[in-house]
């Protein structure tokens, strides 16, 4: 899970969830086609992006504070996607 004050990100057992400003998107694993992550240029802020089988693309950003809350962001992300999307 990674949340900051507008929004979060959630990979778990069920798939991968987002919620930007009261907004929310919820993606079922076997919806999934792919997930990519990575930080933002300046190092402040984790992208997380959904690319579904139909090939419809949904991202998110979550802000990290203090910055070094990225690092463990990457980590938790690598595991729980090696273990529910594992790649092909």
């Amino acid at each position: 899970m990674a949340v900051d004050r507008y929004g979060s990100v959630v990979v778990d057992a069920s798939g991968v969830a987002f919620e930007i400003r009261g907004a929310e998107a919820e993606f079922a694993w076997p919806e999934i086609h792919t997930v990519h992550y990575k930080a933002t240029e300046n190092g402040k802020a984790l992208v997380v992006a959904v690319v579904l089988h139909d090939g419809q693309f949904y991202e998110c950003e979550v802000t990290a504070r203090p910055r070094e809350r990225l690092r463990e962001w990457f980590a938790g992300l690598q595991a729980v996607l090696g273990h529910y999307k594992p790649m092909r």
